[in-house]
């Protein structure tokens, strides 16, 4: 650990709340424990929606998304939206395989069902059906940033994990007229005590005992002016954004995207350390 890391790692870095999402672009369910498993957060982007064709549907094609509420029971995925019925979603493998797309890469998965299918498409108006990852299915990730071959994730839009500073946030908010919520940005791991975008020169952090790599900033896209409550669109924060955090590679950025290297636990509470520089 050079001076700079071993300097840094002293200071009461922690976790203040973690995430899951388990249906893509729908309402997320904090946690104040999390299960790593091989994709990351146990039932994180395990679901999504996707068209006739088979093409993913995110809050980029229709905001209202973002008002779908979701919980997990013992046995279920539940669903819930503005005036439609509350719909139980029971898991399941045995449904029909089905080829669908995350931008460019082609999954394995199974659909949920006609009944589930037909409540979205009664919200949303248009033919929409749910899927699962198949669970044999193993979708890799871009090997420009992993590190290991056996890194995956599920329908997330790349990596298992996104990891926003509360500072950071705290900073953009004085940039702007009205301050955001850390909801507009959908991480998994928020964390406490660091400067305002340290963790772009983090390379490996742990997480109470888990090891994550850093493995690149997460280019940020239309969903971050939704709010998350109304679906109402406006055009913060990535006009003042673009401002002080774009780059020629990676766009407009806010977070960093990380990779666990073993399967685990993290809490709220953990204190996270730096291993190694960038």
């Amino acid at each position: 650990m050079t001076r700079q890391a071993s300097h840094l790692s002293e200071n009461a870095m922690s976790v203040s709340a973690l995430n899951v999402y388990p249906v893509k672009s729908c309402a997320g369910i904090a946690l104040n424990e999390a299960q790593l498993d091989a994709r990351g957060i146990r039932f994180d982007r395990n679901w999504m929606f996707v068209n006739s064709e088979g093409k993913l549907l995110t809050q980029r094609d229709d905001s209202r998304l973002a008002l779908i509420r979701t919980r997990l029971t013992q046995n279920a995925l539940v669903l819930s939206a503005p005036k439609v019925p509350e719909q139980e979603v029971l898991f399941s493998q045995t449904g029909e395989t089905r080829a669908v797309t995350v931008w460019r890469s082609d999954c394995l998965a199974i659909d949920q069902g006609n009944q589930v299918a037909e409540w979205i498409s009664q919200y949303l108006g248009a033919p929409t059906r749910l899927v699962r990852i198949a669970e044999n299915f193993v979708r890799k990730l871009n090997p420009e940033f992993s590190r290991r071959a056996t890194d995956q994730t599920a329908f997330a839009d790349g990596y298992p994990h996104l990891l926003i500073s509360e500072a950071s946030l705290s900073y953009l908010n004085t940039r702007l007229a009205n301050p955001l919520p850390m909801n507009r940005f959908r991480p998994n791991i928020v964390l406490q005590g660091c400067e305002p975008h340290a963790e772009d020169s983090w390379d490996v952090i742990s997480i109470g005992s888990m090891a994550f790599d850093v493995a690149k900033p997460c280019g940020r896209c239309i969903v971050t002016t939704t709010n998350q409550e109304t679906g109402e669109r406006g055009d913060e924060p990535l006009r003042t954004l673009a401002t002080y955090r774009k780059s020629d590679r990676f766009g407009i950025m806010f977070g960093q995207n990380l990779i666990h290297q073993t399967a685990g636990m993290i809490r709220v509470g953990d204190r996270v350390t730096i291993v190694k520089l960038k």
